[in-house]
């Protein structure tokens, strides 16, 4: 096999990662191309990154394709390993890339805590609208009506529309893109690279191999999917009222005081009542 070249490999991509080891058409390489620009703009490096992942397809974004520290862990528990690794290492840029079954279905709960503490990390939720790697089982995202391996006949059950969900907790950034809308992807992880607080961005991507089957589609007809059904948030009057769109934008944008700011709060103030405690 031809040696690859490429500035990335051995800064940001692992040597043995290359080529790609994602299906013929995946969006994931468009995403980690997408992330690894916005780092290299902002930072030059992954020093001081800390990448976290679950099980599935998107998990292996970080690992084993990125040439930096990262941890595969157990399905659906990315989030409360990254806020371990967070509260231990405030300083660390903690990312953490996994699928939607991973982080909407078997870690649903810790994704919505993590934003109701505004918990200081970035979340890139990887939809590609099913259970990709075990066989294209129906997952939390599924559309309604929607072919899978386990709803032959069509999905009946209404799909979870995170971004809005996680608009109405603390977090501190909201975002969703599709693998079509790329250069909006960059600029949405540069926005959220530079923020505190709990970051969370959705996209929207292409699995030609699981989803594109069974939906009788190829990666172009994926692609032109998004193009044609994608609608951004500034262009509706009620985002309630969509007409089966997908969504697109940025769903929330604050500046308040991340957990790791308040948790040291808490920490100075039991420190100053235990002084005063042993002056008595």
């Amino acid at each position: 096999m031809k040696k690859i070249e490429h500035p990335w490999i051995g800064k940001y991509l692992r040597p043995g990662a290359v080529p790609s080891p994602f299906c013929p058409g995946c969006g994931n390489g468009i995403i980690a191309s997408a992330f690894i620009r916005a780092v290299d703009k902002k930072y030059g490096s992954f020093d001081n990154f800390v990448f976290v992942s679950g099980i599935g397809c998107a998990a292996w974004i970080p690992s084993p394709l990125f040439y930096a520290d990262t941890i595969h862990t157990l399905h659906g528990r990315a989030i409360p390993v990254a806020m371990g690794v967070k509260l231990a290492n405030p300083k660390l840029n903690v990312v953490v890339i996994s699928g939607d079954g991973d982080l909407i279905s078997i870690g649903g709960n810790h994704l919505l805590h993590a934003a109701r503490r505004n918990l200081d990390i970035l979340v890139i939720l990887v939809n590609n609208f099913v259970y990709a790697m075990t066989g294209a089982q129906v997952s939390p995202t599924t559309p309604l009506g929607a072919r899978t391996t386990t709803t032959p006949y069509g999905n009946p059950e209404q799909p979870l529309d995170v971004c809005k969900l996680l608009a109405q907790t603390n977090a501190n950034y909201v975002a969703r893109w599709t693998v079509y809308h790329v250069f909006d992807l960059e600029k949405t992880f540069r926005e959220a690279l530079d923020m505190e607080g709990f970051r969370f961005i959705e996209v929207i991507s292409s699995c030609p191999t699981r989803w594109g089957h069974m939906q009788k589609m190829n990666t172009i007809q994926l692609l032109e999917y998004f193009k044609e059904n994608s609608i951004r948030i500034e262009q509706v009057k009620d985002p309630n009222d969509t007409q089966g769109k997908i969504l697109i934008g940025v769903f929330v944008k604050r500046d308040n005081p991340g957990f790791i700011k308040q948790l040291s709060k808490v920490r100075e103030k039991a420190i100053e009542l235990w002084r005063k405690k042993m002056v008595k």
